[in-house]
């Protein structure tokens, strides 16, 4: 087994110790989601943790990890006669982003359980982590309903397995580490809220301490075993420090006057629910013991706030996570200062370890704590110099080749539904039928691999024709594998919406960009939603670009679509073009997810010779590969030349206005798009 990286030794990041080791303190406290750029610590330090936890005592082969002193009634290897246990190192176990749901909670051996009547059952990761950890890794890149099982044991501490009938329950109770880089798509709010602290983390900008970063290291690599004896002391002081701070914590007393600064903190920031109020007031509460103190204080509050209430807070899922300050310092002195309290007694920011990152850390400069805006700026519309006709002289202050400042983009609004036709077999989602794990049951059929969803129906019919031959003699029905059939079921998928966006000179000469960009930013709330992938091809001048290629942040491609400047001519050829280089690649990457290709568009075509010719032939490419389409229309005025309809014909799909899109819109029916191949 390969030494892991000392905990004590990792130089700086402050808020990402200080979120373990309170974890570690109290597991009450439900867990820490680490958000960050890739390369920050975020898995050393999670692998680092378990060094430091104390060793857990259990009985002799039980495989659920039972405590000797109160094993679980309910354990499926119990019931355990009183005897001597052993002690273990805790476990840190971790889960991939590709396991399935067998891997995460166990399986029942369904050809036993009909055949003999017996619970043979095989502990997943869910059992290995109970009494340690259990990691994560690209949480947000879990499939969402192995999220939810993840997350509804971390909150139940106990798993359930149900398979036609016959259950099996074991305890689950871990500390919950998630790691996520919110480049590749976010978390839905409330798959979020389940996670007790969130921290952000990021690399240095200090060169001195970017320095010792590499210099420990490169030691560690050189020789591990070495760099970990010579960090021995530091970790064996922190151990010990946890080991205190669990058997202070019961004795901390949580305040009348803590309650209601937790309560007023929480009514402030118009978080959903209770949950945001336990975890403070459990997070403040490890916060003393951590410091050694048996009081909350004022500033422990305030703390636990940062790291309880950042990912909770109503916000617009484009909107980046974090807390005004100034607001949470102005709600703690209304409510007033804890009773007992002269607010001088504060934890130690450095957590008790020394100058070069010794110590385990703890109470950082919190998130955001600079005070520096990170939400995107928004704008108006008096900040861009109006838009000028296409092909007119530059104006002062513009830039040359007729380009535009970015405009903001309009309020977004709730849009109609938009699927692909037919029945796919991609990842989980929610927009377009397919062929999933979950869902209704729509048939069975003969098992490909493990089996994982019983129909018992036609198993038993399959069976039923045999019995005689096979010899049975008594009440029970004699099961071959044979016979055994899977279920069939029908749910939602995600799929890959791709957008190509005029930003040409037409669109933004009738001053629509605003309203476009608005029509943009609610589709991609939708694909948001929807939890599907998306990128964005925009074509102006003489070519077009990839402004970003798929991806499962939707955050990012709001973020781009934000910055898109306009004008030039409308080569909307080569955007579909580009379009289908970007699909043909993607059908190569992920076979299974099948594409939507949004075209927002008024359907002009400028530059190049026949250039309405090539964009329809560069259409009809679209609908030779039964590529699913819609083209949003952005044309306006009394006289409309219908030129966007045109192009959707040559697609094969379906053409809607901006006032069509929305869900609240009397113009018509939900439209849905329409495949080439539905026509055919």
């Amino acid at each position: 087994m390969s030494t892991p990286y000392p905990f004590t030794a990792i130089v700086g990041q402050d808020d990402l110790r200080l979120g373990l080791l309170l974890n570690a303190v109290s597991p009450a406290v439900g867990g820490v989601l680490v958000r960050g750029e890739k390369g920050t610590a975020k898995s050393t330090a999670v692998r680092a943790l378990a060094t430091l936890m104390p060793e857990v005592p259990v009985v002799p082969g039980c495989r659920f990890s039972c405590d000797p002193a109160s094993p679980d009634p309910a354990c499926p290897d119990g019931p355990h006669a009183e005897a001597a246990g052993v002690s273990r190192p805790a476990r840190t176990v971790e889960l991939p982003v590709g396991a399935s749901e067998d891997r995460l909670v166990g399986a029942l051996d369904i050809e036993r359980a009909l055949s003999e009547g017996v619970k043979a059952f095989e502990p997943g990761l869910l059992a290995d982590a109970h009494r340690g950890i259990l990691y994560v890794d690209e949480v947000n890149l879990l499939h969402d309903h192995l999220v939810d099982l993840l997350l509804d044991a971390a909150a139940m501490g106990a798993s359930y397995v149900e398979r036609e009938g016959v259950s099996v329950r074991h305890a689950a109770r871990f500390l919950l580490v998630g790691t996520m880089n919110p480049e590749e798509g976010e978390l839905r709010p409330q798959l979020l809220d389940r996670f007790g602290l969130t921290v952000e983390v990021s690399a240095s900008r200090d060169t001195d301490e970017r320095v010792e970063v590499v210099r420990r290291r490169l030691a560690y690599d050189d020789d591990p075993e070495g760099f970990a004896a010579r960090w021995a002391e530091e970790e064996g002081a922190l151990r010990e420090r946890i080991a205190a701070a669990r058997v202070l914590l019961p004795r901390v007393v949580l305040s009348d006057g803590v309650l209601r600064q937790i309560a007023a903190t929480c009514a402030a920031f118009e978080v959903d629910g209770m949950r945001a109020d336990i975890v403070m007031a459990r997070t403040a509460t490890a916060l003393a013991a951590w410091a050694g103190r048996e009081e909350v204080t004022a500033d422990d509050v305030r703390q636990a706030a940062l790291l309880a209430l950042a990912h909770r807070r109503r916000r617009n899922p484009f909107d980046a996570p974090g807390l005004d300050e100034d607001k949470l310092d102005q709600t703690l002195d209304e409510a007033g200062p804890p009773e007992n309290s002269d607010g001088d007694d504060r934890p130690d920011p450095d957590g008790g370890g020394d100058d070069d990152g010794g110590g385990g850390g703890g109470g950082g400069v919190p998130p955001q704590a600079d005070g520096e805006d990170r939400t995107p700026p928004q704008g108006s519309e008096g900040d861009s110099p109006s838009p000028a006709p296409e092909g007119a002289p530059d104006a002062p202050g513009r830039p040359a080749g007729g380009e535009q400042q970015p405009v903001a983009a309009a309020e977004p609004f709730r849009t109609k539904m938009l699927s692909v036709p037919g029945l796919g077999e991609g990842a989980a989602g929610r927009r377009s039928r397919a062929r999933t794990e979950h869902g209704r049951t729509t048939g069975a059929r003969r098992p490909q691999g493990a089996l994982t969803k019983l129909h018992l129906a036609a198993t038993v019919q399959a069976a039923a024709p045999h019995q005689r031959a096979r010899g049975r003699a008594g009440r029970g029905l004699v099961v071959r594998r044979d016979d055994l059939r899977q279920a069939t079921r029908e749910g939602r998928e995600g799929n890959l919406v791709l957008f190509v966006v005029d930003a040409s000179g037409s669109m933004a000469a009738r001053q629509r960009m605003s309203a476009v960009k608005g029509a943009v930013l609610s589709l991609l709330l939708d694909a948001y939603q929807r939890r599907d992938k998306v990128g964005l091809v925009t074509f102006r001048g003489k070519e077009a670009e990839v402004a970003l290629p798929p991806t499962s942040s939707v955050d990012a491609a709001a973020a781009r679509l934000e910055s898109l400047p306009t004008g030039g001519r409308t080569p909307l050829a080569a955007g579909l073009l580009k379009a289908h280089d970007v699909l043909r690649v993607e059908r190569l990457r992920d076979p299974s997810r099948r594409p939507l290709l949004v075209v927002v568009t008024d359907g002009r075509a400028t530059g190049g010779p026949e250039p309405v010719a090539l964009a329809g032939r560069a259409g009809r490419l679209h609908r030779s590969e039964g590529t699913a389409s819609v083209v949003v229309d952005c044309e306006s005025g009394y006289v409309r030349l219908g030129l966007a309809g045109e192009l959707a014909r040559e697609l094969g799909g379906t053409a809607v206005t901006l006032d069509e899109l929305r869900a609240d819109s009397i113009a018509g029916l939900v439209k849905d798009v329409t495949a080439a191949g539905r026509a055919a």
